[in-house]
C-alpha cells in the first residue's frame, strides 16, 4: 500500500514528461511551418543568412526549438548549411527549376497514369471536388486570394494523383511542389502574361475524368513546364532577374504547375 503513492508519482512525472515531449514538437512543427511559409513567399529572400540569435526572438522560440527546425528544413533543401557559420536559405536558380520540372515531370506523369488506371468512383468524386473549389478562385483570379489559390492548386494535384498508392511518390512530389511555389511567386509577377490557368486545369481534369490516359499525361506536362518556360524566356528578355536580395510583388494572375 506504502508504494502506490510513490508509483503514482512516477506515472504522474511520466505524463507530464510526455506531455512537454508533445508541447516541444508542437512547437517545433509550428516553428517550421512558419519558416517554411516565410522562404517560399520570399521573406526570408535566396541566399539569406538564418541568425539563430535575431531569428529566435522575431519567432518568440528557444535557440534549439529554432535549430531543430531549420534542420528539418535543411532536409527538404530550402535552407543550405555552411559547416560552422551557420544556416542560409537555399538560391534559387534557373538551372535547379528546369532540374525539378524535369523530376517532376517524370514522377507525376506515371503517377497519373497510375491514377487513372487505378481511381474509382471515389477517387472521380473527390478529383471533381478538388476541380471545382480551385475553379471558384480561378474566375477570375484575384492577387488577394493568392494564398488560398495556392493550398487549393496543391489539393487539386494531390486529388489527380490519389487513384495511384505509392507514399513515396507523394512525399516526393510534396516537396517539389514546394520548391516549385518558390519560383511560381517570380513568375507571377512577369508583365503583360496571358496565361490562361483555368483553362489548362480544365483540360487535365477533363481528360484524367474520362480516362483518356494519353491526353491527359500531355495536358499535365504541358501544365508542368509552362512555369519555367514563361521564367527562362522573360530571363533571357531581360524582363526578370533571380533575386538575391529584392522580393517581387505578387502577379495579377496565377501561374500553376
Amino acid at each position: 500500500m506504502a508504494k502506490r503513492p510513490y508509483l503514482h508519482a512516477l506515472n504522474t512525472d511520466h505524463d507530464l514528461a510526455g506531455a512537454g515531449d508533445t508541447i516541444s514538437r508542437t512547437l517545433i512543427e509550428q516553428t517550421y511551418a512558419e519558416l517554411r511559409d516565410d522562404i517560399i513567399e520570399g521573406r526570408l529572400e535566396p541566399g539569406s543568412k538564418l541568425p539563430i540569435e535575431h531569428l529566435r526572438v522575431q519567432y518568440n522560440v528557444g535557440a534549439g526549438t529554432l535549430r531543430e527546425a531549420i534542420t528539418r528544413l535543411a532536409s527538404d533543401a530550402l535552407v543550405t548549411t555552411e559547416g560552422q557559420r551557420g544556416f542560409r536559405v537555399a538560391p534559387i536558380t534557373l538551372e535547379e527549376l528546369e532540374d525539378i520540372t524535369r523530376l517532376r515531370v517524370h514522377v507525376e506523369i506515371d503517377a497519373l497514369r497510375l491514377s487513372i488506371r487505378n481511381g474509382g468512383a471515389h477517387w472521380r468524386a473527390a478529383l471533381r471536388q478538388s476541380y471545382d473549389a480551385i475553379s471558384a478562385l480561378e474566375q477570375p483570379f484575384q492577387t488577394a486570394h493568392r494564398r488560398r489559390w495556392e493550398i487549393l492548386n496543391v489539393r487539386f494535384h494531390e486529388a489527380l494523383l490519389a487513384g495511384q498508392e505509392s507514399p513515396w511518390t507523394r512525399k516526393v512530389l510534396g516537396l517539389l511542389a514546394r520548391h516549385g511555389e518558390r519560383y511560381r511567386r517570380y513568375a507571377m509577377g512577369l508583365p503583360g502574361s496571358v496565361r490562361d490557368v483555368h483553362a489548362e486545369h480544365t483540360e487535365i481534369f477533363e481528360q484524367a475524368i474520362a480516362g483518356r490516359e494519353a491526353r491527359a499525361a500531355l495536358a499535365l506536362e504541358a501544365h508542368i513546364r509552362a512555369t519555367p518556360d514563361l521564367l527562362a524566356q522573360a530571363l533571357r528578355n531581360g524582363q526578370l532577374t533571380l533575386p538575391t536580395g529584392a522580393t517581387p510583388d505578387a502577379a495579377p494572375a496565377p501561374m500553376a504547375g
